[in-house]
């Protein structure tokens, strides 16, 4: 499963947001300015920057957007 941490005014995250939805990847999407949400990625990446992609079959996490994109990609 595929968790995006990300603002809905961040430019960075509309960017993997758009490209997960042309590629056709399901996210679970988690709205960082819910309390909840904050504090679960502040608790798995460390600091408070988004988008924060993390893949839960693989136990992998990951920043930045580019990077984010290009991992999505691989999936497909």
């Amino acid at each position: 499963m595929l968790e995006l941490y990300y603002s809905p005014t961040c430019p960075y995250c509309q960017k993997v947001l758009s490209a997960c939805n042309d590629l056709g990847i399901d996210l679970v999407l988690k709205d960082v300015s819910i309390k909840k949400n904050f504090d679960e990625l502040i608790s798995l990446g460390k600091i408070a920057q988004v988008p924060f992609l993390v893949d839960t079959d693989k136990n992998t996490r990951m920043y930045e957007s580019d990077v984010i994109i290009d991992y999505v990609k691989s999936l497909k």
